[in-house]
């Protein structure tokens, strides 16, 4: 009666761990299929990001919004502004990153590709679905929003995009100068 007792948990011990291998398993091939579609540049980590050349960016800050528990449930923004090379687009990509480890949806464009790719949905009618499939990301990055051209059509589907999603999912910008000095 004993021997059967403990064959019977042994049995159950390894089906608990070839669910425990299948679940962590799964989960990786996720991360890994998240990273892809989120076009993050690569080793773009909080890892190698060196704090020490940009002082004035807290590390606590930055691993708090890294863990984005609060700020992408609720839909809010992150605006990212400072002169070209102090490691925006860095800090933006590795939090990104951090974000997909934690269970978020992400995806990283240059504002400039985002733009075009929905101007030609606008030309196509089909502007609303490209909207719609945007949403499928928790977080949107979009990075260097200054070096768009700012015409009428531009301004317009960025308006319509940053519309749609306000509140309900989060964006994070990167500029090289505030709204107030760019010129629109």
């Amino acid at each position: 009666m004993r021997n059967s007792r403990q064959g019977g948990l042994a049995r159950e011990r390894l089906i608990a761990a070839l669910c425990e291998l299948e679940l962590s398993e799964r989960e990786q091939r996720r991360v890994q299929r998240h990273l892809v579609a989120a076009t993050l540049p690569q080793g773009k980590t909080l890892e190698s990001f060196d704090f020490s050349v940009v002082p004035t960016v807290s590390k606590a800050q930055v691993n708090a919004l890294a863990e984005g528990d609060s700020w992408v449930k609720d839909g809010h923004n992150i605006l990212a502004f400072g002169p070209p090379g102090v490691g925006k687009s860095h800090l933006a990509a590795a939090i990104g990153d951090e974000l997909i480890q934690r269970g978020y949806r992400v995806l990283m464009l240059r504002t400039f590709d985002l733009m075009q790719r929905l101007q030609r949905g606008r030309q196509d009618l089909s502007l609303a679905q490209d909207i719609h499939k945007l949403d499928k990301f928790d977080l949107l990055i979009l990075d260097d929003i200054t070096y768009v051209q700012k015409d009428q059509a531009e301004t317009s589907v960025l308006f319509e995009l940053i519309a749609a999603r306000y509140e309900p999912k989060s964006i994070m910008i990167t500029a090289n100068r505030p709204f107030s000095r760019a010129i629109y």
